[in-house]
């Protein structure tokens, strides 16, 4: 069994990706091609931004936004601390300051009533300015945008969407990506819609902010390839890897309702035994990735292994909090100031799921989970 089947995924799509990956060797296009275009205009319809920039990985998704911004040093960038270490990263970057911020219990996103807090806090002691926040769709829920929105709008404060996992998840009518000021996504190969190496984008619908990322994904470009007129990246999405994206965007809306029949499954096989995703009322996931809370370590470390003797893997996403990463020591986070995350990272486990993931697979899987 395997965690996310790409292969089955390229097997039902291999007659488009092949004459995608075709046209592009025919043309000799590989940088900027025309699919690239095509690729963004396809995404801005979907998500329903106004401007989709595309780039070479999610990271540098993130971290565009933050330079256009000009957030530097004194500034203070509110991030969660239970998500992958890129969306800390970029703040550091720049030369700015992440301020972690704890989980909401239920749903693992960026807790609003300690963004709250940890705000009041920076503000009181005087130390930094605060600048922005960037919330993360955590295993393909939207964060609590309403909420967040609300807090920044009163304190002046820009509000990005870290998308990497949300691809595929919504809040009423409105898609992830289309949150924020600005929002970014990766298309790392294991993301719900994902390439075949590294990619990303950037969404916003402020045309001035557009301009600025286009010219800081091609080296601070000006009005041509030779006039630079600001410190930028190289940072373009590959030709090859439109070429492949635009047949998974039009499969996707196809996988990611087979990925929520796979979630409403999980969760009536393991209702009672284990605390499985809760999704409040109009919101919607794309269940990136499937993750249930075990008792504590030792028990999921029971039920990691005994999985794995019937070949079936799992992943823990994440084992350690960014507050508590040996990077950020300097700033002087100790165990027990966020304690919901840091019980999460003890009990999260993430089981097999994609697009093509089968009943008799998840039912294999939770058979396993209640037999052990």
């Amino acid at each position: 069994m395997q965690f996310n089947d790409l292969a089955a995924q390229y097997q039902h799509l291999k007659k488009e990706i092949d004459a995608g990956i075709a046209a592009v060797l025919e043309s000799t296009h590989f940088i900027s091609g025309p699919q690239v275009e095509e690729l963004e205009k396809e995404l801005c319809a979907y998500t329903g931004r106004k401007y989709c920039i595309s780039t070479s990985n999610g990271t540098d998704a993130l971290r565009m936004p933050l330079m256009a911004m000009g957030i530097g040093p004194g500034d203070a960038v509110f991030v969660p601390a239970f998500t992958f270490y890129a969306t800390a990263e970029v703040v550091s970057l720049c030369g700015a300051t992440p301020v972690f911020v704890d989980s909401a219990p239920r749903t693992f996103n960026m807790s609003p009533v300690s963004l709250r807090e940890q705000l009041d806090k920076v503000k009181a002691e005087g130390k930094l300015t605060p600048k922005g926040v960037i919330a993360v769709d955590l295993f393909g829920l939207p964060a609590d945008f309403p909420a967040l929105s609300a807090i920044c709008k009163k304190e002046g404060l820009f509000l990005m969407e870290d998308a990497a996992q949300g691809f595929g998840g919504a809040i009423g009518e409105e898609k992830a990506c289309s949150f924020g000021d600005v929002s970014a996504t990766s298309f790392f190969p294991a993301k719900a819609l994902g390439c075949y190496g590294d990619g990303g984008a950037v969404f916003t619908d402020d045309e001035e902010m557009a301009n600025i990322l286009q010219s800081l994904r091609v080296h601070g470009k000006g009005s041509f390839k030779y006039e630079n007129v600001r410190v930028g990246l190289n940072a373009r999405l590959d030709t090859l890897q439109a070429a492949i994206l635009l047949p998974k965007l039009h499969a996707f809306d196809e996988e990611n309702e087979h990925r929520r029949r796979a979630a409403a499954r999980y969760a009536q096989r393991l209702a009672g035994r284990f605390v499985t995703p809760w999704v409040p009322e109009g919101f919607s996931s794309g269940f990136g990735y499937y993750t249930i809370l075990t008792k504590d370590a030792q028990h999921r470390e029971h039920l990691q292994a005994a999985l794995k003797e019937k070949g079936i893997p799992t992943m823990i996403y994440y084992p350690c909090p960014l507050h508590l990463q040996k990077v950020y020591a300097p700033l002087g986070y100790k165990r027990g100031d966020l304690p919901v995350c840091e019980h999460l990272i003890d009990c999260v486990l993430s089981l097999p799921m994609h697009g093509y993931i089968t009943d008799e697979e998840i039912d294999q899987v939770c058979d396993a989970l209640l037999e052990a």
